[in-house]
């Protein structure tokens, strides 16, 4: 038992798998290209890069500590009402970031109140729950939860980042392209978000042979 616990305790908190629950997400275990959920809100806010931004702060946020406060509690949470528990878990910090993007900044909350709150039954944010932080310890549960957040958001970003520059012409609303240029109205409908991530994924997985047959 000495044993275990001096292990435990020299165990480093950006150590090599520490790392790798930050960096997975981002690139070969991305929760949208590779993993393919939070599709729809990919849909969704990504026709401007400010709501995609802010969407992205929140997921980052709900993920995080939902997985932390999961993980605090998986050992105390029946198995039996755990689905319940996890509901109840990002739905409060769901809330907290709705009243908070109320306070701060109410036209984006208007323009997103109603996709914050499908944060609530958000798969990414779900699996990680009951595929991470329920079997793991409180850091590597929040890290996880980090990780997949940002992984997610940036290709919410990224998305965004096209769709606006060559639909409007513009970024953050300031004129980027000429004023002489054509926007392209297709960039503009949710369709052309699945065109741009389905080139996302032919490249990722062009590039990484492993994830060809991920169905």
């Amino acid at each position: 038992m000495a044993e275990t616990k001096v292990k435990e305790a020299k165990e480093p908190l950006f150590g090599k798998k520490e790392r790798k629950l930050l960096v997975d997400p981002l690139l070969d275990n991305n929760p949208i290209t590779v993993q393919v959920l939070g599709v729809c809100s990919a849909l969704a806010v990504t026709s401007l890069l400010m709501p995609s931004i802010v969407m992205t702060v929140a997921v980052v946020f709900v993920c995080g500590f939902s997985n932390l406060i999961t993980s605090l509690l998986r050992n105390i949470i029946p198995n039996e009402v755990r689905l319940i528990a996890q509901l109840i878990i990002i739905a409060t910090l769901v809330t907290i970031v709705e009243l908070s993007l109320k306070y701060f900044d109410y036209p984006t909350y208007k323009e997103l109140s109603v996709y914050i709150g499908l944060i609530i039954t958000n798969c990414i944010v779900m699996g990680r729950l009951e595929a991470f932080a329920m079997g793991n310890k409180p850091w590597k549960s929040f890290l996880d939860g980090l990780g997949n957040g940002v992984g997610y958001g940036i290709i919410l970003i990224v998305v965004a980042f096209f769709r606006e520059l060559f639909g409007k012409g513009t970024l953050f609303g300031a004129q980027i392209l000429p004023e002489g240029y054509f926007a392209n109205n297709l960039m503009v409908m949710p369709a052309a978000a699945m065109f741009i991530l389905a080139v996302f994924i032919w490249i990722q997985r062009s590039r990484n042979k492993e994830l060809v047959d991920i169905s």
